[in-house]
């Protein structure tokens, strides 16, 4: 069994753009059934597993929702802007729904995998600086790449501060070399400081001309996700989001 919830509440919660309101009034129009009997009225209450159809549309509840996104450049990590096209803004009205929000950020000229949600506990756990979920990077600089740099990343190097702050100390950090590319690597952060990878390959003389996150957690990108595309992440896969990846890049 699942949880109890009224029936205006459980649909408008998973029909982006459908009001309690809505709700009652589709029960009017005899245009709702649970377990194949019409509903009347819109406050009975019901149980999440119950087989709901609206609309000739057939509900799976979940309670929050999980959805990778491959962002591509140009579009800002925020629920709203103004100026620039944000990342909630490529979502299809099909996984949108209210609270939806992105789970950390990219810069707006870095593409990758974002985490769209609105759970939360989730978000927290990700984000925390306690977690240390590890994010990895695909890289491409604009001079070719020096053996010494994954021993300096590995101790975790400091980098100047930002507009002439304090140093900051970074956690050890795993570049694998690309063999086919002197000008390409990977790079695996625990932490999100900002403006991070630019800042290190900076303060080794060096320039990232082209950043893509390709991985959180234990969770690659989908390879055949196109830039600017969304994917619902099964709720069984979303504990490896926070789970430290099993395979080096």
């Amino acid at each position: 069994m699942g949880e109890k919830m009224r029936l205006d509440r459980l649909v408008a919660s998973q029909i982006y753009g459908v009001s309690r309101a809505d709700v009652k009034k589709l029960c009017l129009k005899k245009k709702i059934s649970v377990n194949g009997r019409l509903m009347a009225r819109s406050d009975t209450k019901v149980d999440t597993d119950d087989e709901i159809v609206v609309d000739g549309r057939r509900i799976v509840y979940k309670k929050h929702i999980y959805i990778m996104l491959n962002k591509p450049k140009g579009v800002v990590c925020s629920t709203k802007d103004g100026i620039s096209q944000t990342v909630l803004e490529l979502v299809p009205k099909e996984l949108y729904r209210e609270g939806l929000f992105p789970a950390g950020r990219l810069d707006k000229d870095t593409e990758g995998f974002v985490l769209l949600t609105d759970d939360g506990e989730l978000a927290h756990k990700m984000l925390s600086p306690r977690s240390h979920v590890p994010k990895t990077y695909f890289v491409r600089l604009e001079k070719p790449w020096e053996q010494g740099y994954s021993d300096i990343m590995s101790k975790g190097m400091t980098i100047s501060g930002e507009n002439g702050g304090e140093d900051e100390k970074c956690l050890p950090a795993e570049l694998t070399l690309s063999a086919d590319n002197n000008c390409e690597c990977t790079l695996t952060l625990h932490e999100g400081k900002y403006h991070q990878v630019k800042r290190m390959f900076s303060e080794l003389g060096n320039k990232v001309v082209y950043l893509k996150r390709i991985s959180i957690g234990d969770m690659a990108l989908d390879e055949n996700l196109a830039l600017g595309e969304c994917l619902e992440i099964l709720h069984k896969d979303v504990e490896s989001l926070l789970t430290p990846k099993q395979d080096k890049w």
